[in-house]
């Protein structure tokens, strides 16, 4: 396999780039190696520099649902391009999907453009503050939401331990006002709640997918539920990740979560830099220019981003792929597990709607603490051994992989090749 001009751009990226990177994880330092500098995709289809193709299961994490270079979403975005690129003022276009978004959403009658996942958390946990007039939120460990200075947090020993920064350049005073719980752990949360009086929110992935896919018990989220109305503390679901990839709409509609404000990205853009929060009316007057909760953006609601985003919807909602990517994602477990089980590899398969990975270990993996039992070692032979058998991976054991609609059975054929010689790579017999 040659990676030649990889190499020749990684060197040459370091020059000018931190890392020759934008994005941490893209350098592929937990699973090392030279990261791979991508040409173009199409379809199910990734090509990186030097020619090599692959099936890709990473589809820039998560937005391109549709596949790569969808015709009627290209279409959609050219049109746009042809009227200019960016006004800083209103048009159609963010009118439109914002209906598109709160149709879809039963309990949001606005929603606020912004123009990342991380500006949509940390503008949503303003407005729980705005609105309750109350400091502290509540977090849980593994989750990830972005990487404003509030939640770039880790978890202590203990269950009610205060967080400490998880980044340097993060001052402890910017974290002293959060909490972390454990996922799936009720008491955790309630021993917060219990010691502190000054909760605004609680924010929770719906299904995590930043420490691998994990699926909250119904028995949880009923008593989060329960919990969040009874001390009048507002419940954050950020479906940046989850958005439009289980149902058209959210994932908390499907496990039961009564969210109060909602986080959105990735496929609400269809691949461009979109973000979005919305909630009630009596919760979203609280934003300017309604009300005094301050949140603005020179290129939230950009004219090329809303194409982009309308295109994507109205295709999802016309092929509404939800139940074969059902079909699709349990093949793709019995895949794994198979495979696993031949060549004596302890794995677990967790998955949801179109987000599947497996995790390398012996425990069922419900939470950070036994994600965090996974053999990372394996991992890292498992992904380079998919990447020379043509399937791109997330580079990392704790990211979910991703769906489209252009995944076929001759992708899966292929992709079970693949597994069949990483699990044989790793195995013991």
């Amino acid at each position: 396999m040659e990676l030649e001009n990889s190499i020749a751009l990684f060197t040459k990226g370091q020059k000018h780039l931190v890392g020759a990177v934008n994005s941490p994880v893209r350098a592929f330092k937990s699973v090392g190696g030279v990261p791979l500098f991508i040409d173009k995709a199409k379809g199910s289809k990734i090509y990186d520099v030097d020619g090599n193709k692959y099936i890709d299961l990473v589809l820039s994490y998560g937005p391109m649902i549709l596949g790569h270079r969808n015709k009627k979403v290209e279409k959609a975005v050219k049109k746009a391009l042809k009227k200019g690129t960016t006004f800083g003022a209103s048009t159609k276009g963010e009118i439109k999907l914002a209906k598109m978004v709160c149709d879809a959403f039963p309990d949001m009658d606005k929603v606020r453009f912004v123009n990342s996942g991380t500006e949509a958390v940390l503008s949503a946990i303003r407005l729980a503050r705005a609105f309750t007039g109350k400091n502290k939120i509540i977090k849980f460990a593994g989750c990830y939401h972005g990487h404003s200075d509030a939640l770039l947090v880790a978890a202590g020993s203990g269950l009610a331990t205060l967080s400490i920064p998880g980044s340097k350049g993060v001052p402890k005073e910017a974290v002293k006002n959060t909490l972390i719980a454990e996922f799936n752990n009720i008491e955790s949360v309630k021993k917060h709640l219990n010691k502190h009086k000054d909760v605004a929110a609680i924010i929770i992935e719906p299904i995590a997918g930043n420490m691998g896919v994990i699926q909250p018990s119904s028995e949880f989220i009923t008593d989060l539920n329960d919990l969040t109305k009874s001390s009048g503390v507002l419940l954050i679901a950020d479906e940046v990740m989850t958005g439009f990839r289980s149902k058209f709409g959210g994932a908390q509609e499907l496990i039961g979560l009564k969210a109060d404000i909602t986080c959105l990205g990735k496929v609400v853009g269809g691949g461009f830099p979109v973000g979005a929060y919305g909630a009630r009316n009596e919760i979203m007057e609280m934003v300017s220019p309604l009300g005094d909760m301050y949140q603005a953006g020179t290129l939230s609601g950009n004219p090329i981003a809303m194409a982009c985003g309308i295109a994507t919807l109205k295709e999802l909602k016309k092929q509404n792929p939800y139940q074969q990517f059902e079909k699709t994602a349990t093949k793709l477990e019995h895949i794994l597990l198979d495979a696993a089980k031949k060549y004596g590899v302890d794995v677990q398969v967790n998955r949801f709607g179109s987000m599947i990975n497996p995790f390398f270990t012996k425990e069922k993996v419900i939470d950070f603490k036994t994600a965090q039992t996974c053999d990372t070692d394996k991992f890292k032979k498992f992904f380079w051994k998919m990447i020379e058998n043509g399937v791109f991976l997330p580079p990392s054991q704790f990211e979910a992989w991703f769906l489209c609609t252009k995944l076929n059975g001759k992708d899966l054929k292929k992709i079970e090749i693949a597994v069949g010689k990483a699990m044989e790579r790793i195995g013991s017999k």
